[in-house]
């Protein structure tokens, strides 16, 4: 091989996606003051201050800044151990998963969140995104075509089954559809019969057909379905679920090219006409204030994430540290894309939060850590191809010589 191709192999640490996911992640501490801004603490503020007087830009402050000690410590462990130990870090974070289910309070239908003290919660959930990942990383990369019998195919669906079971008895029915958005993208290149993928591609559209077949034509009160309904015709239900997708889009619609700015006062962000957009619907604060250039750039900056992603698995070789950067790029992916069709009404709510901007600890510790692992992965890939990289030239030197003397 060529030293191109050793270059594009070889081991390194990659900065260029801590880069990008802090450059998110700093620009998300600036959205959540914007969308928590209020006048009533000051105006013609430096922006230290503006974030200093939202507690939630505050505390999204402090997750980032422990995250750097996260990043260092996942980083830091050899790749193998994460494979010697997924199967107990699937089960622990299952039985915290039953824990939440069993223990937590209902809030708005989902009780998806356990305290853990000072006014905090975590979510289980976000964390098992993480086990999942770890575990069909481990169990599809122990052959080149997995799943090949159907005790293996059971096995390995019920490594996706029973988390997702639990989460959606929680409410997070939009976690589950990451989970199995994962599940599917893994399988898709874990290089198991095109067949399979085929069959469980089938069954998802077919689940999906029936729900919204079901909300059509039931007279259900329960909020997965108004948010159906509410997604096909957001006017008839203004009053209920169809508000903040209304208004979502009036937000983004309103900072036209450039935005109307930071901070400002009577906007529909600073007067809180679009609910959650501190969390799920920060991208219509996002919109509001940068505009469609704003808008533009963040997407250009979760695009070139993808992509990276997607660059160093294709030159991954060992197949667990491959697996494990195409799973975190099918989170992020399904995560950024659903987000920002959700908020401009592209898609149904769902309840997905914008990676690496969206407030919230567990489901930002959950992407750092995700791609903590994909730099981990690029950072363990083994010196073996080094040497075939070496050996390539001395190969073709004998070969030249070979056909000289035959000459």
């Amino acid at each position: 091989m060529d030293t191109v191709s050793h270059r594009r192999t070889r081991a390194h640490l990659d900065w260029q996606l801590l880069a990008v996911s802090y450059a998110l992640a700093l620009f998300g501490i600036i959205n959540i003051a914007i969308a928590s801004f209020d006048p009533d603490k000051g105006t013609n503020l430096s922006l230290l201050n503006y974030i200093v007087n939202s507690n939630s830009a505050s505390w999204q402050s402090i997750f980032t800044l422990v995250s750097l000690i996260v990043v260092f410590v996942v980083v830091a462990i050899p790749l193998d151990f994460y494979k010697a130990r997924a199967r107990l870090i699937y089960y622990a974070v299952l039985g915290l998963l039953l824990v939440t289910l069993a223990a937590a309070t209902a809030v708005s239908g989902i009780n998806a969140w356990l305290k853990v003290g000072w006014g905090r919660t975590i979510q289980p959930c976000e964390f098992a995104k993480l086990s999942i990942l770890l575990m069909l990383a481990r169990e599809l990369s122990a052959s080149d075509k997995p799943m090949g019998t159907f005790r293996e195919f059971m096995r390995i669906s019920m490594l996706f089954g029973i988390p997702a079971v639990v989460t959606l008895a929680q409410g997070e029915t939009g976690t589950v559809i990451v989970m199995g958005f994962m599940f599917m993208v893994m399988i898709f290149f874990s290089g198991a019969d095109i067949r399979i993928f085929l069959f469980l591609l089938s069954v998802v559209l077919a689940a999906v057909g029936v729900f919204f077949g079901y909300a059509l034509l039931s007279n259900s009160t329960d909020y997965r379905v108004l948010r159906i309904l509410s997604f096909l015709d957001p006017q008839k239900y203004y009053n209920s679920a169809g508000y903040q997708i209304l208004y979502s889009q009036m937000s983004i619609g309103s900072g036209g090219l450039r935005g109307i700015g930071m901070f400002v006062v009577g906007s529909i962000s600073q007067l809180d006409f679009v609910p959650e957009d501190h969390t799920d619907f920060i991208f219509s604060s996002l919109g509001e204030a940068f505009g469609f250039i704003g808008c533009c750039v963040v997407i250009g900056l979760y695009l070139y994430l993808l992509i990276r992603l997607l660059w160093l698995a294709r030159f991954t070789q060992d197949k667990f540290g491959q697996l494990i950067i195409i799973g975190v790029m099918a989170m992020l992916f399904l995560h950024f894309f659903e987000n920002i069709a959700m908020c401009v009404g592209l898609m149904p709510i769902t309840g997905i939060p914008l990676p690496f901007i969206s407030y919230g600890g567990s489901n930002f510790m959950t992407n750092i850590v995700g791609i903590s692992l994909a730099v981990n992965a690029v950072k363990s890939r083994t010196s073996s191809n080094r040497v075939i990289f070496q050996e390539a030239p001395r190969k073709r030197k004998r070969h030249r010589r070979l056909r000289k003397q035959e000459a």
